[in-house]
């Protein structure tokens, strides 16, 4: 395993901060309902910034409405699939959008974007019966070694979830994964570490569990197939995880990298200090998450 800790943040990323405390007061509040929070989200990412050259084109994969994320110098010939976060209730590809972009623009990959069912109205297995339907429908194009798997929070479980699955059919794995503040442990004590919970501005204990409960039974959180992080990891490709410090679901990233580098899994894992949930998603704004994009695109370079 290859443990890193990012330095040297240019600027006080204090603006970025506060905007990331309002997401999760106005927008991520177990109080509103779904498609409140689905709206407000939404607006929010509309006017997300691209480089220039951008292409965003939308297409259907085996059903699954995507988005494909081209910039710069960006062919099929590395393809990056990228699931959104928003903890399986919230969110769409316009997430990522910013983040692919970059990456496609840095690495010369395409970067696709599910559309996954979201809960409660459409629970576990249905996102990951989404993220399979995808993968196949780029398999009948492109060779598996060329694909790298990734996702943030939610999106990064639904990722391991689908590596884990294609692992244990003994179907060839993909190049990598890229898994940004993964989302790991739908049934972990969140509260548990109070300063934890402080330093995060983002996400609360209240709002995990409720997309916990609304993603699955709480009998099957202890299913791998729901939290990725409680299965065997031996025999996956590559990984690379993401977190900052004052995430509230560090503690995810840093288990996951632990168990999967003592089962002989190739681990890079880098912590970002102060950095709270899904930071990296912020490229072109905070100069953490410019350094943690230059390393996904590293990564996507030795794998794909």
């Amino acid at each position: 395993m290859s443990t890193r800790t990012a330095i040297g943040v240019r600027v006080p990323p204090a603006v970025a901060r506060l905007g990331a405390r309002q997401i999760g007061r106005r927008v991520l509040n177990p109080d509103l309902p779904w498609d409140v929070q689905r709206r407000r989200l939404d607006r929010l990412m509309a006017g997300s910034p691209v480089p220039r050259g951008t292409k965003v084109v939308e297409n259907l994969m085996n059903g699954v409405r995507t988005e494909v994320v081209t910039a710069g110098r960006a062919g099929p010939e590395r393809t990056v699939v990228h699931f959104h976060g928003g903890g399986y209730c919230v969110g769409s590809p316009r997430i990522a959008r910013t983040w692919a972009a970059h990456l496609s623009a840095q690495s010369a990959c395409r970067v696709v974007l599910p559309e996954y069912r979201l809960a409660p109205e459409h629970p576990h297995p249905a996102a990951l019966d989404d993220a399979r339907d995808a993968m196949k429908a780029l398999l009948s194009d492109v060779a598996v070694g060329s694909i790298v798997l990734s996702g943030d929070s939610a999106g990064a479980g639904l990722a391991l979830a689908l590596a884990l699955a294609l692992r244990d059919e003994d179907q060839q794995l993909p190049a990598g994964c890229i898994l940004v503040s993964p989302w790991l442990d739908l049934g972990r004590d969140r509260a548990a570490v109070p300063e934890l919970v402080r330093r995060d501005v983002l996400l609360s204990p209240r709002w995990l569990k409720a997309c916990a409960t609304a993603y699955a039974d709480p009998p099957s959180w202890s299913d791998p197939s729901v939290s990725p992080l409680l299965a065997e990891p031996g025999g996956l490709p590559p990984l690379l995880i993401q977190a900052g410090t004052d995430d509230l679901l560090a503690p995810d990233a840093e288990g996951l990298a632990a168990r999967a580098s003592a089962a002989g899994v190739d681990v890079t894992y880098t912590r970002w200090p102060r950095m709270w949930h899904n930071f990296a998603l912020q490229a072109g704004l905070l100069a953490a998450a410019d350094s943690a994009l230059a390393q996904a695109a590293w990564f996507v370079d030795q794998s794909a």
